[in-house]
């Protein structure tokens, strides 16, 4: 077996290059194989360390991980935030190294009682992979960014997308590279035979499974439909002096807008609330419904008297319904500790960052008679909210306004997350931003049209409305969740049940 007692510089360049290689795998860069090697080298860094020597190599894990994926919130502290380059720079590390934690956590658990199992390192590295990609969902409100899935959905795998999700393009990403590491450990002919049996298993498959159609066309003719991308810089945006101008800017691209079944428009597109827009609202409105058309806008919301206020999305014209953001963004629409926090640098007083939550269980958009599952910016990410809206649902509809993060790589994480949706659930998915990517998305996650970024456009195309059901849209995450959770409690009950006692019954005699 090679050796794999690594001197402390090399863990400290290999271990954190192991995590910055599922970075690599994802959007922009599109090197999916990045994700395969990063797990295989990262269970040769976890094969022979102890629990403690595991805590420092999974932080540094995660450190490159999150380092090289998200440390575009540079971006939203310093130039939307007004904090000093050394501040930004110091808080984006703190969220890096913070979140790196985790990875520390998922080593010490690897190592300390995963490892030693039967099948640890061929399955458990996985199943324990996909945990933590779900416990990071949900865990201090959620932040489930870079799942190694979703790399693969381009490739081979994403015919297993509408069975069991992003966790399941995850779990045999990490089985993948787990495969290769063990074939290069011990590369026995019966050992190697196992290997090519289980991948062939999961990509062939996954190749024949490409093929099959979950759902199908609902009507005789797709929906036309028009997004307009009005490219307001964000710094002007919340400008009391510049509402007027951005009246007229909407104003002169609604031309380009009527003759379709569905306009839609980014995030608090208009930066007033509802209730202050209405006597601009209204006469669009009912243009478009003489045209038998729907606007469906993000626009900020709060009832008269009521000192609540919401990050909303509404449907207007022909169609009806409102929603209120149910999964806000830390900070960035409210602020945790805002006792504490408010006033101490500008990040904390961004323009409205005092959001509520809308309840969960809220009624699906109309438009055109056609039912619309609505998504607000970050919502698109989580798995299971948007298979909750998909089941009921004839479209997808999301809006984000992307320009927090400028000209990073964050917004084009996020389209590629918005397409994995579309893909899980086998539905068209409408992507309206505020300076890109906007974009008509298919029912296989393909990007039927797009616009550029940072700049103003009118996307038009179809949109088809599609019937039936995938199996992931129908029972969520939860089956996937439960059988790696199950597949680690079945390695332990065969350690402690035959392998110990088989061990000492050999040491006995």
């Amino acid at each position: 077996m090679p050796h794999t007692g690594l001197r402390p510089l090399w863990v400290l360049l290999l271990t954190p290059l192991a995590g910055t290689l599922v970075t690599l795998s994802l959007a922009p860069f599109g090197l999916w194989p990045a994700g395969i090697a990063s797990c295989a080298l990262y269970c040769y860094l976890l094969s022979t360390c102890s629990p403690r020597q595991a805590l420092w190599r999974g932080w540094l894990f995660g450190l490159g991980l999150f380092g090289s994926g998200v440390s575009w919130v540079y971006v939203s502290i310093h130039v939307y935030g007004y904090a000093s380059v050394t501040l930004a720079a110091i808080l984006t590390a703190l969220f890096c190294a913070g979140l790196a934690l985790l990875h520390s956590l998922f080593a010490w658990t690897y190592v300390r009682h995963v490892r030693p199992l039967p099948g640890g390192m061929l399955l458990g590295f996985a199943a324990l992979w996909v945990l933590f990609e779900w416990l990071r969902s949900w865990l201090l409100t959620g932040f489930p960014w870079l799942y190694l899935g979703y790399a693969h959905i381009d490739t081979w795998l994403a015919g297993w997308a509408p069975i069991v999700g992003v966790y399941g393009l995850s779990f045999i990403c990490a089985v993948s590279g787990t495969c290769l590491f063990l074939a290069w450990r011990s590369p026995r002919p019966g050992a190697l035979l196992t290997y090519a049996v289980l991948l062939g298993g999961f990509w062939g498959g996954g190749g024949m499974l490409r093929h099959m159609e979950w759902v199908a066309p609902g009507s005789e003719q797709p929906l036309s439909v028009a997004l307009y991308q009005p490219n307001i810089p964000q710094e002007l945006k919340w400008q009391r002096e510049q509402y007027p101008g951005i009246l007229r800017q909407f104003d002169a691209a609604l031309p380009a807008q009527y003759g379709h079944d569905i306009v839609l428009w980014p995030e608090s597109a208009l930066p007033r609330f509802y209730q202050q827009t209405r006597d601009y609202l209204d006469p669009v409105a009912e243009l478009l419904r003489r045209d038998d058309a729907t606007l469906i806008t993000g626009i900020p919301w709060r009832e008269a008297g009521s000192a609540e206020y919401y990050n909303s999305i509404i449907a207007l014209g022909a169609g009806g319904g409102l929603y209120h953001k149910q999964r806000l963004v830390p900070f960035g629409e409210y602020v945790p500790l805002e006792s504490w926090l408010r006033g101490l640098i500008d990040f904390f007083d961004l323009p409205m960052s005092s959001f509520s939550a809308g309840p969960p269980g809220q009624a699906l958009l109309q438009a055109n008679g056609y039912r619309i599952a609505p998504f607000i910016c970050y919502e698109v990410v989580y798995p299971d909210l948007v298979a909750r809206g998909a089941r009921a649902a004839d479209l997808l509809v999301t809006i984000s306004n992307d320009s927090w993060f400028g000209a990073s790589i964050g917004p084009l994480q996020h389209l590629q997350m918005a397409q994995m949706r579309a893909l899980e659930s086998g539905r068209y998915l409408l992507r309206g931003t505020n300076n890109g990517i906007s974009a008509i998305i298919d029912h296989r996650g393909q990007i039927l049209a797009q616009t550029p970024q940072f700049e103003e456009a009118v996307l038009t195309g179809e949109a088809e409305v599609m019937l039936g059901s995938t199996p992931a849209a129908t029972l969520g995450t939860g089956p996937i969740i439960s059988a790696c959770a199950l597949l680690l409690l079945t390695l332990l009950v065969i350690y402690h049940t035959f392998w110990r006692r088989g061990q000492s019954a050999l040491d006995g005699a």
